[in-house]
């Protein structure tokens, strides 16, 4: 199947596109901005509030009438436009693909070893999140606000938090032998020389210190010879660190051996990233950040994961020392890891994160509906991910019943190459939903070879159903449709026979948002779909009832910039308590209570609203091959950008000890 690098089939289709666009935008903008400036936020009311002089009102009585003589002024030129625009439409594809062409900055063909160099089997990482990038008036509706800078920001965090090294750090101890709850976030300074051995000691940190080496595509050619030069891995290796200690009994440091690991990690000095993210660091401190917004880019504040962070000194360090300081550290992320593990019948790791998983292979996201927002976006997450899918969907009345204003919303990252995509449109949205065309995107990528040169692939597919509270039985149907679409998708896009297998399945994904939960009693028609019985969901016991770990993704939008939740860190902190989500998460409606969530203190049902779903299935996979889920993570770091919470799964696909 060819993929499609750019949204119509000709130069001339395209260049008659962006003039009828050109026509249109004018006349879009201005009435964007009229209605915007009626719909403040909480954030700017706030600030208005403190304003004596009233000058933002002073500001809306002169700019209204500028901006409506200029939007009927650019009205008939806006009609000319559309009458062009319209009918080119049904030329259009349906998603563009975008490869990065530097070379030097990323490349995902050298991933596609990793697998026979694997031997018993390798993990992915996939992400998924509502990022809610619409048009700035309707985004207010949300309570959110400034959609090209919110786009910058959140591929901003995504791609540093996912470019960071992944450090496991196992405890030989009598008394702790679980992993600790920096498994799978702890950070580890890239070093000249070997940047995965452990000499100095450690201190607490954010994950947002550590920028990683695919975040430096705008330093030009000199920085990436620096880099090349200073040992560190080759792009698209794993960055991962194992440490592994030998403690005491006791599994703790003598008050004067803590104050002697303190000093030292104090000594070391904290290096800050530049705000580009440029291969060099700073000495100098950054003063301007809040403490524990780890999800900013320059943030040097601690987080509240237990993270760890070697810096090499300038003499010689004995290594039991660093041993002892290791287990020092560890035994304070034990109480961390208890509460993470509290829960023992459960066999993969789960936890609240303030920071998208290391390594992270693979992202889908939804909403992502404004077209200048997408370029920002796919820009920020290019410096990580070498292939992405976007502006999916169809415009017009073009493959879909009803007249299709924006796209589908939804985007596709990816570290392997991609094979095959698909997009096919719901036609049977209802209202607002309706003028979307909101739909699923199919996918099919590489992720390895055999020695017997077997292509190694997997399956993703995203989708965004209808919003409209009590449309169950539109979601039944497009639950329906996708169902028959999964299937015609892999059938069309499969190249093997029983007999003669040319590709082997490793794993098939399904994510997205939903946009139902699994404990209202109004969704039991969609808990109970058949998609359950073939894909499962990490998260959930059974109809109407989740794991008790799991919590809500939908975020009450009035409490987005309280101080309490407004970094990552902070965020995280108030999820990791019982009260803090309810004060702070949707939850099902209930007839004795308000829509408003803030300050409410009766018992409920679940953790709230989960509407954004990470499903896996182990059906159509290589036979011989088994799939589990390693860790799933309920993300904070786009705190105060989006009113949803990421969610992110690691599967691990074992193989064995030989490839097949």
């Amino acid at each position: 199947m060819v993929l499609y690098t750019s949204p119509f089939p000709n130069s001339f289709l395209s260049v008659l596109h962006s003039f009828s666009w050109g026509l249109i935008f004018p006349c879009y903008w201005l009435a964007d901005r009229l209605v915007g400036s009626f719909v403040p936020t909480t954030y700017e009311k706030r600030q208005r509030a403190d304003d004596p002089c009233y000058f933002h009102a002073l500001c809306i009585i002169i700019t209204t009438p500028i901006y409506l003589a200029l939007l009927v002024a650019s009205l008939p030129f806006a009609l000319i436009g559309f009458l062009l625009w319209s009918p080119l439409q049904s030329a259009r594809r349906p998603y563009i693909y975008s490869r990065l062409k530097d070379k030097n900055h990323t490349n995902g063909a050298t991933l596609l070893t990793e697998w026979k160099a694997a031997g018993s089997g390798k993990s992915f990482c996939f992400g998924s999140a509502n990022v809610c990038l619409l048009p700035d008036s309707l985004a207010r509706f949300n309570n959110v606000f400034n959609t090209q800078a919110r786009a910058k920001e959140i591929g901003r965090r995504i791609r540093n938090g996912a470019s960071r090294p992944q450090i496991k750090i196992y405890i030989d101890s009598p008394t702790n032998t679980s992993i600790s709850a920096a498994s799978f976030s702890s950070l580890v300074s890239p070093q000249a020389g070997d940047n995965r051995t452990v000499n100095a000691g450690i201190k607490r940190t954010t994950s947002m210190e550590y920028k990683g080496d695919n975040c430096g595509s705008n330093n030009g050619e000199e920085n990436r010879e620096d880099k090349g030069g200073s040992g560190e891995p080759h792009e698209g290796e794993e960055n991962t660190c194992i440490v592994r200690i030998n403690g005491e009994e006791n599994g703790h440091m003598s008050d004067t051996e803590t104050d002697t690991v303190n000093g030292q990690a104090r000594a070391s000095g904290p290096a800050e990233p530049s705000l580009e993210g440029d291969a060099e660091v700073s000495k100098t401190p950054n003063h301007k950040q809040k403490e524990g917004d780890s999800g900013s880019l320059d943030s040097c504040s601690a987080s509240r994961e237990s993270l760890v962070k070697v810096r090499v000194g300038d003499g010689t360090v004995d290594q039991s020392t660093v041993n002892n300081k290791l287990l020092y550290k560890a035994s304070i992320m034990k109480k961390t890891s208890v509460r993470k593990k509290k829960h023992t019948d459960e066999t993969f790791d789960h936890e609240i994160s303030a920071f998208f998983p290391a390594n992270l292979d693979f992202l889908c996201l939804q909403e992502v509906f404004d077209k200048r927002a997408a370029e920002k976006l796919k820009e920020q997450l290019h410096h990580y991910f070498e292939y992405i899918v976007y502006d999916v969907g169809v415009y017009s009345c073009h493959g879909c019943c009803s007249f299709k204003f924006v796209n589908s919303g939804l985007l596709f990252a990816s570290r392997y190459p991609v094979m095959d995509a698909a997009y096919h449109c719901y036609p049977n949205g209802r209202g607002m939903d309706s003028l979307a065309s909101k739909g699923a995107l199919f996918l099919k990528v590489q992720v390895g070879s055999t020695p017997q040169d077997q292509r190694i692939v997997g399956y993703i597919s995203c989708t965004h159903l209808q919003a409209i509270a009590g449309d169950t039985t539109v979601r039944c149907e497009q639950l329906d449709m996708l169902q028959d679409w999964l299937s015609e998708f892999r059938k069309s896009t499969s190249s093997s026979s029983t007999a003669n297998p040319e590709e082997l399945v490793a794993f098939d994904v399904l994510c997205g948002d939903l946009n139902f939960d699994n404990c209202s009693s109004e969704d039991k028609l969609e808990q109970q779909h058949s998609l359950f019985t073939h894909y499962k969901d990490p998260c959930r016991v059974g109809p109407g009832e989740d794991k008790p770990w799991a919590i809500g993704t939908l975020l009450d939008p009035e409490g987005l910039y309280d101080e309490e939740v407004c970094t990552p860190d902070n965020l995280q902190k108030v999820l990791e308590s019982e009260e803090g989500r309810k004060g702070y998460l949707v939850y099902p409606t209930s007839k004795n209570h308000g829509s408003s969530q803030k300050g409410r203190k009766a018992s409920l049902k679940g953790n709230g609203r989960r509407i954004d779903y990470m499903l896996y299935t182990e059906e159509g996979l290589y036979l011989e091959w088994k799939v589990e889920v390693e860790e799933f993570s309920f993300i904070t770091q786009l705190a105060g950008l989006t009113d949803h919470l990421p969610v992110a799964m690691r599967l691990m696909v074992s193989t064995g000890e030989d490839d097949p």
